[in-house]
């Protein structure tokens, strides 16, 4: 697949919207995309894939945890919070942490934000092993992540705008962002050239159809048939909850490694199943619940997606922890992860603070944010013993540093206190 040059976003283009997804360069429509011939997505990961992977770190007994911020503002008390966590938990298990700022996107490059950030961090006692590592210092690998996807014959370009996404009667995901319906996945190579001429495209991977599997939804029934091209995704940072979260044991999950598996019922490569540590047994239908998705936007910057994966395999993470609005990406996350080679981390998704009306907490908002929050208790003791309290870590609000709180910490008591946390006034008492 040849790539072309960057051009200018379409602002109504809905691959344009995602707020951690990121980074330039993309694919000119005119040049040739590659045949379709894949008849199993299964066969191709082993077959295609594996042998050409990128080495990872080969010591898998250490956890690998990861802080990744996207500066688009001052971490607010819900960052806190998923930071904490994942420091905890690698902290309390011997392992290192990483620093990646998640900078893809121009709002992410443009002010302060992350030298702020890491002050922030320091001041909490949050400290790490690796890092900082920029994505956009990244770009070739994500650049060759796609091209191994396109040799594959999964990767076809898309030019449907945001307006036509959801003016679409198509189904929607449980979240309300349309599924992708198909529309640009059987274009013709001289439709793909006459369309390139008044818009870029972006570029969607294709999902499996679903095997055994009763799917009105046509653009789907054969994956091997199709021509290449396409468009249109989720984006998964707005202001929705995640989809539905099924509740299972609250035992102690197990730890790293391998609580995720491809088409773990029957085999098919289209339904990823995981264990999440806090909200247990997951299952999603590629097909069903989000449709081909973007693995590049319109205006060159690489999807969430696909640099969140690639990053993570790079870096050795084998333990992500993030925030439970992210539950539904990672059924995504392990589609990729089996395209490309590479293992699949443990999850472990947290509760989110929300304001009293329900309303999650926004960085553009301000809501409790560092500065407020620094000046307010003082002491990063007195700010992290609140925070801990009111997650159920702890059962009292007494001053606790980071160090004190990693000694007796347990992904139970996480478990326990899994619904999302309204932060009332009674927070700053």
């Amino acid at each position: 697949m040849g790539i072309g040059t960057v051009r200018a976003a379409d602002p109504t283009d809905e691959s344009a919207g995602c707020v951690d997804a990121v980074g330039p360069g993309y694919v000119d429509a005119a040049d040739s995309v590659g045949a379709v011939n894949v008849t199993d997505a299964t066969d191709t990961v082993v077959s295609s894939s594996a042998a050409s992977a990128p080495s990872l770190h080969s010591n898998v007994a250490q956890v690998v945890g990861r802080f990744a911020p996207s500066p688009t503002g001052r971490m607010h008390l819900g960052n806190i919070l998923a930071s904490l966590l994942a420091w905890l938990s690698v902290r309390s298990q011997g392992g290192k942490l990483v620093l990646r700022i998640e900078d893809l996107d121009d709002r992410a490059r443009s002010g302060p934000w992350d030298a702020l950030l890491m002050d922030d961090l320091r001041w909490l006692g949050l400290d790490w092993d690796e890092g900082p590592y920029y994505q956009t210092d990244r770009i070739d690998l994500y650049a060759d992540a796609v091209r191994r996807l396109d040799d594959m014959g999964l990767v076809y370009p898309c030019f449907c705008t945001r307006a036509e996404l959801h003016a679409a009667s198509a189904p929607h995901a449980s979240d309300g962002t349309p599924v992708y319906a198909g529309t640009c996945r059987g274009l013709t190579a001289a439709e793909v050239v006459a369309r390139s001429k008044a818009r870029p495209p972006a570029l969607r991977l294709k999902v499996p159809p679903v095997q055994g599997i009763a799917s009105s939804r046509g653009p789907f029934e054969s994956f091997a048939s199709e021509s290449k091209h396409s468009k249109t995704e989720l984006t998964d940072f707005g202001n929705s909850m995640p989809r539905e979260l099924t509740f299972g044991d609250c035992s102690e999950r197990g730890t790293r490694g391998a609580a995720a598996s491809r088409g773990a019922a029957g085999g098919d490569a289209g339904v990823m199943h995981f264990e999440d540590r806090t909200y247990g047994p997951q299952r999603e239908v590629l097909a069903e619940e989000c449709g081909d998705f973007l693995v590049r936007r319109s205006d060159g910057v690489y999807a969430y997606q696909l640099a969140v994966v690639v990053d993570d395999a790079d870096m050795g993470v084998n333990e992500v922890v993030r925030g439970c609005d992210l539950l539904g990406s990672t059924a995504r996350q392990m589609y990729l992860q089996d395209l490309l080679g590479y293992a699949h981390p443990s999850y472990a998704h947290v509760p989110l603070l929300v304001a009293p009306d329900g309303r999650r907490l926004s960085k553009r908002d301000r809501d409790c944010d560092m500065g407020v929050l620094r000046e307010h208790f003082g002491t990063p003791g007195a700010l992290l013993g609140r925070l801990a309290y009111v997650a159920g870590l702890v059962s009292s609000p007494e001053p606790r540093t980071a160090d004190q709180l990693a000694d007796g910490f347990s992904w139970s008591a996480v478990c326990e206190h899994r619904d999302n946390i309204a932060v009332e006034e009674c927070f700053f008492a």
